[in-house]
């Protein structure tokens, strides 16, 4: 009989990272995502009433992937992300680009600029340097390294999540990870973490 490989994530949470939820958290999903990709609008919607279900149970850990060959947007919509991450509004301006996936041109990228508050000009002048381009290639670098091909991708406690991204198989991913991870202690720690 053949053995099935499990891809395993190249490269650990760290501090770099976007996460939400304690690093305590007995399960830690991370999320290889294209803001502009109607599956990870989905998988956003089943991701977030998960947060609600399970709260401090689960951290999660959001890593971009563009694929700008199907989605001409999402590039900049993740460079969108990481500029107003500059501003400490990451997970603000996540929300907004998953809650308007069709709308991710210019004009509405600085509309969610203003509407959350964020310096305009620095956030314009992010776009057009492109000063964020190395965080999103980055991160796209760890997804290949890790065997993600598509969006969305997930990873949970490490491994990487072969099943449908609906809510209620999702929930039973986490449910059977958390079962796991009580008989063997908590989520590693971040990488760097004292």
């Amino acid at each position: 009989m053949e053995e099935r490989q499990t891809t395993q994530l190249a490269v650990p949470v760290t501090e770099r990272d976007h996460i939400q939820g304690p690093p305590t958290a007995p399960v830690t999903v991370v999320e290889y995502g294209d803001y502009e990709c109607p599956d990870c609008g989905e998988a956003y919607d089943a991701v977030k009433q998960l947060q609600n279900e399970f709260g401090d149970k689960v951290r999660f850990v959001f890593r971009n992937f563009p694929i700008p060959e199907s989605h001409p947007h999402a590039e900049e919509a993740a460079e969108a992300a990481e500029a107003a991450a500059e501003q400490g509004k990451f997970w603000e301006m996540h929300d907004t680009l998953y809650e308007h996936q069709k709308d991710l041109d210019d004009e509405h990228l600085m509309a969610y600029a203003r509407i959350l508050s964020l310096t305009p000009e620095e956030f314009e002048r992010d776009l057009e340097e492109h000063s964020q381009r190395v965080r999103v290639l980055e991160d796209l670098a760890s997804g290949l390294e890790s065997g993600v091909e598509g969006t969305p991708t997930f990873f949970i406690n490490g491994t990487r999540y072969a099943g449908p991204y609906d809510l209620a198989n999702l929930r039973d991913a986490i449910t059977r990870a958390r079962g796991r991870s009580d008989t063997r202690g908590c989520s590693p720690p971040l990488q760097g973490a004292p």
